[in-house]
């Protein structure tokens, strides 16, 4: 913390560093007001300028000045004047009753409405609603608070703001504080070179149609109703694979909206004018809650030909037993898959308990240490061993200092826009170089951020064991596995993984407690497990009193 506070204005240099960086890349996507804003800013006083970002970085669009003193910016009445010609911010603005009440403590809004508040120890809220009805109007501050000699000030240029932010993040997730705690060294991102063209957006019609996805988003969760929000969701489809990501899960959430409402049709056709991975298996499951049968066994037969993914291939492997029993058809064969079973009856513990902490403690041994690893030491082997092609300098997968990984790592074409870089590191698994590389990066990119990689799960210990006892071929099926589809693959591992290093061996564990069953995705890599010959069985746990 000391580096940051050395520098007390560290806030104001990293606003300019990203007005700095946008003015460079992103000059032709600007509108007026953004140019504008860029070419004045620079020109303001210190102080002026440091109180301006101190109001961006803090919630809301209203301050008083006796709340916005920092030591370095002085006397913020004087600092604000500096800024009220940009008409950036507004002195003493015009406040409705409700935002009056966002700046005044209850002493205050006693002093101001004592003579009209009946009752004076009520909530805050409460006394809002009391007065709401005789002062509906809007009035400057100092109108409403007379003998306040507090000044009141309005920030009016936090969308302009939010949208310098998105186009350097290329996201509204992030905010100012990433530089504060990459400078702090809580977080600490990999130095990848980025290119003058290498940008989030592409274009201004880019920009504004994330803004109109994101004000959609924002709707939705707030609980607007899902027609109005639908109504307002563009139709199109972006030239932008990105965007049209972003749109299609959207649309995917508000076709769960209406089925969670039972609403049948209006799920149904979101769902089947939705790409988003899986609609095509709820619309199924739509037409049979809806007992629309045979349009939900046609859609199944079609889908049953071509499975958009191992999911949804899983998926019609439960719905279409079910249809055809319904329509009478012949019963489809089951495929039950084999899986080694472990059955564990054993005393409930004390206190502080975890079930897959009692069957690890249960089944471990000097000779033969376990761990509970779950998705961390899959991801992080493959994270380690493959870090040069995960950072690798693609063209748009990285536009700012902050990524924690590159942003196409959910695309479809991942993989393929990396090949020769994964080529080369996964043939380091057939030269027997793979220990060293991976030993390599654990070392030398010890803490940095990645999308793949545990530092918190992964100790020394555990990465020997593993490089030890996990054959390079298990290795290489994990990585290639994680490639063929990073979103849907990355989870599900086992939760325990047991080592016995005098052997060079391992199994895997998946741990089961009383009433707990396989999820989807912990039965697909389980089946993966098997078919390629890596040692996985699922233990069912049960307490000896309820044996």
């Amino acid at each position: 913390m000391i580096r940051v506070l050395e520098n007390e204005f560290y806030y104001l240099d990293n606003f300019q560093r990203v007005l700095n960086w946008i003015g460079e890349r992103y000059r032709d996507l600007l509108v007026e007001e953004e140019r504008v804003f860029l070419a004045t800013f620079p020109t303001l006083p210190q102080n002026a300028r440091a109180l301006f970002v101190r109001m961006v970085m803090r919630k809301g669009n209203l301050f008083r000045a006796s709340k916005l003193v920092y030591a370095e910016i002085g006397c913020p009445v004087e600092a604000s004047t500096q800024l009220l010609a940009t008409g950036w911010i507004e002195a003493d603005p015009v406040l409705s009753l409700d935002e009056l009440f966002e700046l005044l403590s209850k002493p205050e809004i006693l002093h101001a409405f004592g003579p009209h508040l009946a009752q004076k120890n009520a909530r805050k809220a409460d006394q809002l609603e009391a007065l709401r009805e005789g002062f509906g109007d809007s009035r400057p501050f100092s109108h409403w608070y007379r003998d306040c000699t507090d000044l009141a000030l309005r920030i009016g240029v936090k969308p302009l703001c939010d949208r310098l932010r998105l186009i350097f993040f290329g996201n509204l997730s992030q905010d100012w504080t990433e530089f504060v705690l990459s400078d702090l060294g809580m977080f600490r991102f990999e130095q990848v070179e980025i290119s003058q063209a290498s940008r989030a957006f592409r274009s201004r019609a880019d920009v504004e149609h994330y803004i109109l996805l994101h004000g959609c988003k924002e709707r939705f969760y707030a609980g607007e109703p899902l027609d109005e929000v639908l109504r307002d969701l563009p139709a199109h489809v972006f030239d932008n694979d990105w965007l049209a990501g972003r749109r299609e899960k959207l649309l995917f959430q508000i076709g769960q909206g209406f089925e969670k409402l039972k609403d049948w049709d209006n799920a149904y056709a979101v769902y089947m004018r939705c790409r988003f991975p899986g609609a095509r298996g709820r619309a199924i499951r739509v037409l049979e809650k809806h007992e629309r049968f045979d349009e939900a066994y046609a859609l199944f037969q079609e889908a049953q030909a071509a499975p958009e993914s191992e999911a949804e291939r899983q998926q019609l492997t439960r719905i279409g037993p079910r249809l055809a029993r319904r329509l009478g058809h012949a019963r489809l064969p089951a495929r039950k898959p084999v899986v080694q079973r472990l059955d564990l009856s054993l005393p409930m513990p004390g206190e502080d308990w975890w079930v897959e902490g009692v069957v690890r403690d249960h089944l471990a041994s000097r000779d033969a240490p376990v761990f509970y690893v779950e998705n961390a030491l899959a991801n992080s082997l493959f994270g380690l061993l493959c870090w040069r092609a995960i950072f690798a300098a693609i063209p748009g997968a990285f536009f700012h200092p902050f990524h924690r990984g590159p942003a196409d790592l959910h695309s479809p074409d991942f993989h393929q826009r990396r090949k020769a870089e994964f080529d080369a590191c996964l043939a380091r698994l057939d030269d027997g170089s793979y220990r060293d590389a991976i030993r390599a990066n654990y070392r030398d990119k010890a803490g940095i951020a990645s999308p793949f990689v545990y530092w918190g799960a992964l100790s020394e210990e555990l990465l020997e064991l593993a490089l030890a006892c996990i054959p390079p071929d298990h290795l290489r099926k994990w990585c290639e596995r994680i490639l063929h589809d990073v979103k849907a693959n990355h989870t599900g591992f086992p939760d325990l993984i047991q080592f016995w290093p005098l052997e060079a061996r391992y199994t895997m564990i998946e741990v089961k407690g009383p009433g707990d069953r396989l999820q989807d995705n912990q039965l697909r890599w389980i089946d993966y497990c098997s078919a390629h010959g890596m040692p996985v069985s699922v233990c069912y746990l049960q307490w000896e009193q309820a044996a």
